[in-house]
């Protein structure tokens, strides 16, 4: 069978399945034994008690003698009425209930009224009124009778004990199995959190316990954090090493090269220059994803501040959308590299800018839209990759990139916990590159 359906209606943490797991067994249980009781126990007892309580009713009307006199006949009946601790009048037709009189739940009372209706034919209504008394109206030839007797003759004096004694050791089990439960699964949401907020570039302090296996998970966990850490640490020092020892060499060759008057020379330090650039882009690759720490940061400020840096500098960049309040832990430097290297981008390929921010209870979302040739839809996974270029969509020629522009933004997206989103921008007719960063 098919149980696919059932996915959406089921709790996604771990504490509300856990707690599922726990109460649904301990539900079922407690429905099964009250069906079990009450078809079985309690319906049987009320219905064996009731046919009691039917026999002596009517050995007292085979006892009666037929007289046109009621009182006569209440005397015949009186010293049985008094034995039984039963009561017996004439009433008139109009005092008979035109239906039986019981709370909607009173299941035994339903049972008794349906055994005394099998049983004696002549049987007008039953009134319960209370949990004390027991009212049944009968036909005879003199008129309605009305015979009382007390409830405790035809129903247990307590039928729903069992049933609450059984859901109140059921809740009190469930809670203490809920508080254990808790403890045990307080270690891994810690972990889940230290995990999250590793993704998303910041660093916990997180230390294993819990169960064994818990504990093995988060001691592979912290393993992992290092590796990763002492990669990134290796990476920087290893580029910003090579970086740094080919600027010297690089800084001989174009003073040699400027003092030589050759026409040949314009193009090799072109190529000087060239060289420089791609050095200063291998570094800013280097360190952008881990450039600072993260801290609560105002998004709408932010950009509106890179957005006005770029008109000063003479580019044609509007503000966009602007929605949302509040602050995101964010590395503002790295933040802002990447919206420049978006920008960069934007008038390397086109001559217009847009930025827009919206920031919800969930996720911030930073977009740059141009009015450049953009990037097809095959070629965007490709685009992000280190070192790629994607010709003639966008020419690399037109600023001399070297490919690490959109791999620098989604690097510093990914240190944060997000991606780089490209897509074609509906208005200015470009590429649209989002920065999506959960909160």
């Amino acid at each position: 069978m098919n149980f696919h359906w059932l996915k959406q209606y089921m709790p996604r943490s771990l504490y509300g399945r856990a707690a599922l797991i726990m109460v649904l067994p301990v539900v079922a249980v407690q429905l099964v034994v009250s069906v079990v009781f009450i078809q079985r126990h309690l319906e049987d007892v009320t219905t064996q008690m009731s046919l009691t309580v039917v026999r002596e009713m009517i050995m007292i009307g085979n006892q009666t003698v037929l007289t046109p006199d009621r009182d006569a006949v209440l005397q015949q009946i009186a010293p049985f009425l008094q034995t039984l601790q039963m009561e017996a009048r004439f009433v008139e037709p109009g005092a008979v209930p035109d239906a039986d009189r019981l709370r909607w739940y009173d299941f035994s009372g339903q049972i008794v009224i349906e055994t005394f209706r099998a049983e004696i034919p002549q049987t007008l209504a039953g009134v319960f009124p209370d949990n004390r008394r027991v009212l049944f109206y009968f036909e005879s030839p003199l008129g309605p009778v009305e015979v009382s007797f007390d409830r405790r003759r035809v129903t247990a004096a307590a039928p729903h004990q069992l049933i609450v004694t059984m859901v109140f050791f059921g809740m009190l089990m469930t809670v203490i199995a809920f508080l254990y439960m808790r403890n045990q699964l307080r270690p891994i949401t810690r972990l889940a959190r230290a995990a999250q907020a590793f993704g998303r570039g910041h660093n916990l302090a997180y230390y294993p316990s819990g169960a064994t296996e818990v504990r093995v998970a988060g001691s592979a966990f912290l393993d992992m954090r290092a590796r990763i850490e002492r990669h990134i640490e290796q990476r920087t020092m290893m580029l910003s090493g090579v970086s740094h020892d080919l600027r010297t060499p690089l800084t001989r060759l174009r003073l040699g090269l400027a003092m030589m008057d050759d026409e040949e020379v314009g193009p090799l330090l072109g190529d000087v220059d060239e060289m420089e650039r791609m050095l200063d882009a291998f570094l800013e690759f280097s360190r952008d994803a881990s450039e600072g720490e993260a801290e609560p940061v105002d998004p709408m400020a932010l950009i509106r501040r890179i957005v006005e840096d770029a008109n000063r500098a003479g580019r044609s960049v509007e503000l966009g959308e602007i929605s949302g309040a509040g602050t995101v832990m964010l590395r503002p430097t790295a933040i802002r590299r990447a919206v420049e290297n978006l920008l960069g981008n934007a008038f390397r390929y086109g001559r217009r800018a847009e930025v827009s921010v919206v920031l919800t209870d969930k996720s911030l979302r930073i977009r740059v839209e141009d009015d450049g040739p953009g990037i097809p839809a095959d070629q965007r996974t490709e685009s992000v990759k280190p070192f790629s270029r994607l010709d003639p969509a966008r020419n690399q020629n037109a600023g001399g990139g070297v490919g690490l522009g959109l791999a620098i933004v989604a690097d510093i997206a990914r240190a944060h916990g997000g991606a780089l989103r490209l897509g074609d921008s509906e208005k200015l007719g470009g590429l649209q590159a989002d920065i999506i960063v959960g909160r």
